[in-house]
């Protein structure tokens, strides 16, 4: 049983990564888009068997978006390469998606069946300021491989907790990060975008400059423009405390755990260092549910005491901490995280800390739930709790600043054969948490809130950010994106009409 604990880890605390949004489906490339692109810029351009188009395509993490067949892919080099695709595109009838890690669970997310993917992976400069206080990344790099260029310096970055994840669309949904309580959305700390316009112009957005468009990437996905850097401010870091602890599944466990989150949550945790995570588990073969925290400490301080009442629950197995750094971290949950995964399907809702009665609650709701389907073959189900970054204000995400008590609860099932299971898989997972959301709502403490980054595409995410912050979205794409290339030619995600 033990071993199959650290998938469970990493399901839910890695895919937190949003590929920028293209849906599956027929697309406009009547005028032969893959052809004008490869004339234009010859040997960027990939076709079917071709070993370029074959690796990305094997790069996307779950089977849905590895089965849709694009017509081509295109890795540009440059911010000026993106700008003369983009020009190339306002001129055709060709759509596109385009891709950073690919990690996002639902078909289509990053990939277009017939259409032309633009993979960013190609831009993935490092270069750190003189002064150290900001790192420029290029749009398509991987956080696991920015993290190494940062430890000699002692410093780090809010960003993605496991391997596989682009900076791209991983903070254009915002991000969340170990620093989640201590420096909030990731996004927060974007100084500045690079951004290629659909007419082309190569454009810098800052709080000094082209504020509107700054503000609306935070959060904003790609309905504006296609980010080609990405300048982001550092953190000093000599090393940081952290692991995972499991626990057998009995109600005195459940108990435990519930209060301690609970008061984790609480007014009177000022601790802002610490970010955890609570992971109900459930894995057949073997119809056998689990616990696991995942404690993390930012600064490199063994044993934390804010910890302390997660890691007296009754029935610990495994208890495996130590300080280390950012990278080290990372790339531990690397060699837990499978490398992909079949078929999957995740749900995302938010709520105000309460009781701890509450926690339990929704624990046997997942419990009650996962009875349902349990006998389905080669099936994972994680229910995931965390806390929401206290955000400072700047981003576009509608929720209040300061706020310390929002919590951030994610359904994911990873399953195989969907022809046999994917109904019947999909329709316990959205009852279990209608369920669960139910019960907030009658309780008073629902928010409408749905993190990007880990919403499946039916949860309309940009639309909970509310009503005022969706109008002042919808200005900043009229007037940036002319021709509304980004919301008609990159088809499907989460729109703003």
């Amino acid at each position: 049983m033990i071993q199959s604990l650290p998938t469970f880890l990493v399901l839910l605390a890695g895919i937190a990564s949003l590929p920028i949004f293209a849906v599956a489906g027929p697309p406009r490339n009547f005028s032969g888009l893959c052809e004008a692109v490869n004339s234009r810029l010859p040997g960027r351009v990939s076709y079917p068997g071709s070993p370029a188009y074959n690796a990305s395509q094997s790069a996307y993490y779950t089977a849905e978006e590895r089965e849709i067949e694009p017509r081509c892919v295109f890795r540009p080099q440059s911010a000026s390469e993106v700008s003369q695709i983009i020009q190339l595109v306002s001129k055709s009838r060709g759509d596109l998606a385009i891709r950073g890690g690919g990690h996002m669970l639902w078909p289509g997310a990053a990939n277009l069946d017939g259409g032309l993917i633009v993979d960013m992976r190609s831009l993935n400069s490092i270069n750190l300021s003189e002064d150290k206080k900001t790192v420029s990344v290029g749009g398509g790099t991987l956080w696991v491989d920015l993290y190494p260029k940062l430890t000699p310096h002692n410093l780090t970055v809010s960003g993605a907790r496991v391997p596989g994840i682009a900076v791209g669309g991983y903070l254009l949904g915002c991000g969340v990060s170990f620093f989640a309580r201590s420096h909030g959305w990731s996004c927060d700390h974007v100084r500045g975008y690079e951004v290629v316009l659909s007419d082309g112009r190569i454009v810098y957005a800052s709080s000094d400059s082209y504020r509107d468009l700054w503000l609306a990437l935070k959060g904003g996905l790609n309905n504006f423009g296609i980010v080609t850097r990405f300048d982001i401010e550092t953190i000093p870091q000599d090393g940081m405390w952290g692991g995972q602890a499991a626990f057998t599944y009995t109600e005195s466990a459940i108990a435990a755990q519930a209060a301690a989150f609970s008061k984790y949550m609480g007014a009177n945790n000022t601790d802002r260092d610490a970010m955890t995570g609570l992971l109900f588990n459930f894995q057949n073969p073997g119809k056998q549910f689990s616990i696991v925290n995942t404690l993390f400490y930012t600064k490199p301080v063994a044993d934390p005491p804010v910890f302390k009442d997660f890691l007296a629950t009754p029935g610990q197995i495994v208890n495996q901490f130590s300080i280390t750094t950012m990278e080290k971290v990372v790339a531990l949950l690397g060699q837990l995280l499978p490398k992909s995964v079949d078929r999957s399907f995740q749900l995302v809702y938010s709520f105000r800390n309460s009781h701890p009665s509450l926690y339990r609650d929704l624990v046997h709701i997942f419990g009650n739930h996962t009875a349902t389907i349990a006998d389905v073959e080669n099936l994972a189900i994680q229910f995931f709790i965390q806390p929401h970054p206290i955000s400072n204000g700047t981003n576009s995400l509608g929720l209040d600043p300061k706020i310390t008590d929002y919590v951030m609860a994610t359904v994911t099932a990873v399953y195989t054969n969907e022809r046999r299971n994917g109904r019947k898989v999909r329709l316990a997972i959205r009852n279990m948490v209608d369920g669960q959301e139910k019960m907030l709502r009658k309780k008073g403490i629902y928010l409408p809130f749905k993190y990007v980054n880990y919403a499946d595409e039916s949860q309309e995410a940009i639309a909970s950010y509310g009503d005022e912050v969706v109008g002042r979205l919808r200005r900043v794409s009229r007037k940036f994106d002319v021709g509304q290339v980004f919301q008609r030619r990159v088809p499907g995600g989460f729109k703003l009409w």
